[in-house]
């Protein structure tokens, strides 16, 4: 898994290079940190002494895949970078992702549960019309 994110910061760091106008500089950059920090995520993670703490930064991994998503996203719809880059990274990320889940899954911890408290479901409006003007 290291090895493909690792592949997608490489990916990322020849489309950004692409990014000539100085106008999407903060663009190129975040899309270049968001990449970089997915492997080191992994790495830093794998690290830890307990499967809980590599969890969380596995779980950071997986952030950085979604900020990397948005940005590249971002960037063909402002045509920064061609239309074939942003396939060819949006599909990387999106092999990354899977693998960061399949682990996460594996070693236990539920990466799909919102974070915090869930808040009670909305009420639904009756149906029919109203019985009393100002209802």
């Amino acid at each position: 898994m290291w090895q493909k994110a690792h592949a997608l910061s490489l990916s990322v760091d020849r489309v950004t290079r692409k990014i000539r106008d100085r106008h999407y500089a903060s663009l190129r950059s975040q899309m270049f940190r968001a990449a970089a920090s997915i492997p080191a995520n992994i790495a830093e993670g794998r690290r830890q002494e307990s499967e809980k703490e590599f969890a969380r930064f596995l779980r950071y991994a997986l952030n950085s895949s979604s900020e990397l998503e948005y940005h590249t996203i971002l960037a063909r719809d402002t045509k920064a970078i061609p239309a074939d880059d942003c396939i060819s990274v949006l599909d990387q990320t999106i092999t990354v992702r899977k693998m960061l889940y399949a682990l996460l899954k594996k070693l236990g911890d539920d990466a799909t549960k919102p974070a915090g408290p869930t808040l009670p479901p909305r009420p639904r409006p009756r149906a029919g019309p109203p019985t009393a003007p100002g209802r």
